[in-house]
């Protein structure tokens, strides 16, 4: 659903009371918040008053509405968005661009790749198509390629993931904290497409060994021919954007759980390197 429809169905008192609803902030707690009336946001959000262009991004700030939502509410206002959505090779963005991919490239021979809102792969670095071997249908790494699939479906990644029950089990959370964040349909019908798919049955995963790092994060196992790689993985997002991709794309970076890992990561970048 684009801007301009949803800012048709629903009047910006709607907005901000559906967002403070899910935020699970009473008027009383919001007002406060703003440091406006309750009196104010409750004829705001009844309609009974119309609030200015600034006061619409201020209410959006403090419920943390993503950009692209908040160019919602600003056309359910009647007010022009502000927040510009580019293509991320728009000259514009050539700057951040070139940065993502710096970060992809000094991160190897460990894996790194960005990701948009939806989980869609933007980029990666030159280690991660040698992981993506193991995928048995090739029709996942059609564009555009949806990292979450990759992992969760039986033709994917999930046959080889050793710890795939609590793997599965964090992805979906991050998921729906996202879709608990964001309100994004399209994300919601993800996770429904995910939860579908059946468990995979793999001798690996059933006799996935205990991990010393299971009191303490939720590592990424995988079964190679070179034998189970673990990793540790960190989401980074750019800081303060004010570009509707930019704010909605991520970079999910892989470092090696032990000093097997990262010695079998060097050899395959090696392996590359060879002409």
């Amino acid at each position: 659903m684009n801007a301009s429809i949803a800012a048709a169905e629903q009047t910006i008192g709607k907005h901000v009371r559906n967002w403070r609803q899910r935020r699970r902030l009473s008027q009383l707690a919001f007002a406060l918040d703003v440091n406006i009336s309750q009196k104010h946001l409750s004829f705001i959000e009844s309609g009974r008053s119309s609030p200015s262009r600034e006061m619409v991004l201020r209410l959006a700030e403090h419920l943390k509405v993503p950009l692209r939502e908040r160019n919602v509410m600003l056309l359910a206002a009647g007010y022009a968005p502000i927040f510009p959505e580019r293509l991320l090779d728009d000259p514009a963005l050539r700057a951040a661009r070139t940065a993502i991919d710096l970060v992809l490239k000094a991160h190897e021979p460990f894996p790194a790749i960005a990701i948009d809102r939806h989980w869609t792969l933007v980029a990666s670095n030159a280690v991660v198509p040698a992981l993506l071997e193991l995928i048995e249908d090739k029709t996942l790494l059609n564009p555009p390629v949806n990292v979450l699939r990759l992992s969760v479906a039986p033709g994917g990644l999930a046959p080889h993931i050793v710890n795939f029950p609590e793997w599965r089990a964090h992805l979906l959370a991050r998921l729906r904290h996202q879709i608990d964040v964001t309100a994004d349909q399209k994300l919601e019908l993800l996770l429904e497409d995910l939860q579908s798919y059946p468990l995979p049955v793999s001798p690996a995963i059933e006799s996935a060994p205990t991990s010393e790092l299971a009191n303490i994060v939720v590592p990424f196992c995988l079964n190679t021919p070179g034998g189970i790689m673990s990793f540790l993985s960190t989401t980074t997002v750019f800081g303060t954007p004010v570009d509707v991709t930019l704010s909605e794309l991520a970079l999910e970076v892989f470092f090696p759980a032990d000093k097997s890992t990262a010695e079998a990561l060097h050899a395959i970048m090696a392996d590359r390197a060879t002409p």
